[in-house]
């Protein structure tokens, strides 16, 4: 299963920008920052600034769909005019973080989140994000005590606990993982991630028939779930079902062709029906991806 941390941005509603729209002279906003500025006096020079502005506002808040880099872009703009409250700081900077998230720029992120989490010390989201990064990274002892914070300030968030147990997983903790997953559910039934985590844990684990039930339950959130194809693909091929198997990783392989979990699957089973030159095709892909993923494999009851 290809293992992706929620991070969680601001996501606020439009209406937060109307204190901008009718306050020309000096704006304020609760998504990001809002020190009064000084605009030029005349009408015709407020209006390109407020303009800029609001679409900062909304590039950094991720009202409207932007690459990474503009959202670097607006965050730092809000950033560097300077905030009103802690908090609009600390939603500049944890919004920055995730889009260097997203580049796969961790370092940066944490640092931005560390920065988020300076202006805020209550700020939930900058400590999941900054767990979210460390998991990035491998680091997981480091993320689930960003994931243990997280919660202290905030139990009812279902990602911070599904973010958790992937942590958990990784580590090999699997009873751990089991009760996060469950949490994330009670407290978000339609939480995909939930499900699938928990699909894909009770399959190592052997709990084969609970796991398919939960992969069933992901898919019917969502069809084109790469990863919950990927679980129960692997689900079916722990309990010896080739041809069902065999369908998952096709139809996971459709949605995402570089998924290594998918790859070694499909591969493993293909040897298994007699097919051993396609399988150990996929073999050697899934190996070029991930080159530990043999080894996982095993640990996970496959050989």
């Amino acid at each position: 299963m290809r293992w992706k941390c929620i991070s969680l941005d601001l996501s606020p509603s439009i209406r937060w920008l109307q204190p901008l729209l009718i306050r020309p002279r000096c704006w304020s906003s609760a998504i990001v920052a809002a020190t009064c500025l000084s605009l030029a006096t005349s009408s015709v020079a407020q209006v390109p600034a407020i303009r800029d502005s609001e679409k900062n506002i909304q590039l950094c808040s991720r009202l409207e769909s932007a690459t990474p880099d503009a959202r670097i872009s607006s965050c730092t703009a809000l950033i560097e005019l300077g905030a009103k409250t802690p908090r609009a700081l600390a939603v500049a900077y944890n919004n920055r973080g995730n889009a260097y998230n997203t580049k796969g720029e961790y370092d940066r992120a944490i640092a931005d989140y560390a920065e988020s989490i300076k202006a805020d010390p209550k700020y939930a989201r900058a400590f999941n994000n900054r767990g979210a990064a460390y998991q990035n990274l491998g680091q997981f002892k480091q993320a689930i005590d960003d994931f243990d914070h997280s919660i202290r300030l905030d139990p009812r968030s279902a990602p911070v606990f599904a973010n958790r147990a992937g942590a958990y997983s990784k580590m090999g903790n699997y009873q751990s993982a089991l009760r996060d997953y469950g949490e994330a559910i009670r407290l978000q039934p339609d939480l995909e991630q939930g499900w699938n985590g928990r699909c894909w844990v009770r399959a190592i684990m052997g709990q084969l028939r609970p796991a398919l039930t939960d992969c069933n339950e992901a898919l019917r959130l969502n069809r084109q779930l790469a990863a919950a194809l990927d679980s129960r693909g692997f689900t079916f091929l722990k309990l010896q079902q080739w041809d069902a198997a065999l369908a998952d990783y096709d139809s996971a392989l459709q949605i995402e062709p570089q998924l290594a979990t998918s790859l070694y699957g499909r591969g493993f089973v293909a040897v298994k029906k007699g097919n051993k030159a396609d399988g150990e095709a996929d073999i050697a892909k899934a190996v070029a991806i991930s080159p530990n993923i043999a080894t996982d494999f095993a640990r996970y009851g496959v050989r």
